[in-house]
């Protein structure tokens, strides 16, 4: 039960997280964006790791961590471009269904093969992008939803990567595999940057929005790997994978973003695939 209670206030704090970062990269560069809120997470459970005098872990779990933090960062910084050119909440459910479906297939090797309800879970999700994906216009519009939603996938991808990677990682400790995972992030998409001569510095005035953004996102990790240590993997992946519930409805409270029918049909098909996969 406190798995599934973890597990959820992770998609809570995640899908806050996202919201947050998606509107400071519209007001700034997403890289900026990105390695900032990295950095304000990493000191946060840096601060954590000390105050409560965690044992520093061994070097797997550095490993580990650092290879959760690659993925999770550039999975942020492909997630907040989706979020800042097009729909958050077109976007953010899309990268969660494919997220979710990746640590499934590695906990049945892990843990077991799943129930017969996750193997509809993941059914239905494929039918729920394909919903999203297509709207209610002619194949001029369906070809704009498919351009929509390419970066969502691959950010999908690479976060159920971050999943599988961030679950070993914090087999011995709860607050150093996620600084790992923050100090990777940060130097690997700061590092790519200035490789690529890509703005990185955000203006002064988000930085607050962009702490916030950061201190979530830790938060949503910290509630992952509690949840991870206390059950499957692939449960805690895909109930922190519900996300998008909390990002949507921000999306609808102050951006007031609409939806048609097969849209708004697809994103319910995801999130109760999401909840299938849990059963």
């Amino acid at each position: 039960m406190h798995s599934i209670l973890y597990g959820l206030t992770s998609a809570l704090t995640w899908g806050a997280a996202d919201f947050t970062g998606g509107i400071a990269s519209k007001r700034t560069n997403v890289y900026g964006v990105v390695i900032g809120a990295e950095g304000f997470g990493m000191f946060l459970f840096l601060a954590l790791a000390f105050l409560f005098r965690e044992s520093v872990p061994s070097w797997e779990t550095w490993l580990w961590g650092s290879a959760a933090g690659l993925s999770g960062g550039f999975g942020l910084l492909l997630l907040y471009r989706a979020l800042s050119a097009g729909r958050m909440s077109v976007a953010a459910p899309v990268s969660a269904v494919i997220a979710a479906i990746i640590p499934v297939v590695v906990g049945a090797f892990l843990d077991g093969l799943p129930g017969v309800w996750t193997f509809a879970g993941i059914l239905l999700a494929l039918g729920a992008v394909w919903l999203i994906a297509h709207g209610e216009g002619g194949r001029e519009t369906a070809a704009i939803r498919l351009n929509e939603i390419t970066l969502p996938l691959i950010a999908g991808v690479v976060f159920g990567m971050y999943f599988v990677f961030m679950h070993q990682a914090s087999r011995e400790a709860i607050f150093w595999p996620i600084v790992a995972s923050r100090l990777a992030s940060m130097v690997g998409i700061l590092g790519y940057a200035l490789v690529t001569r890509q703005p990185w510095k955000p203006l002064r005035k988000n930085w607050l929005l962009i702490a916030l953004s950061g201190i979530l996102d830790a938060s949503g990790n910290a509630f992952y790997v509690l949840g991870g240590q206390l059950g499957r993997l692939d449960v805690s992946a895909v109930l922190g994978s519900l996300y998008p519930g909390s990002t949507v409805l921000l999306a609808g409270l102050f951006l007031h973003e609409r939806l048609n029918r097969l849209q708004l049909a697809g994103i319910l098909a995801a999130l109760t695939a999401i909840v299938l996969m849990t059963v």
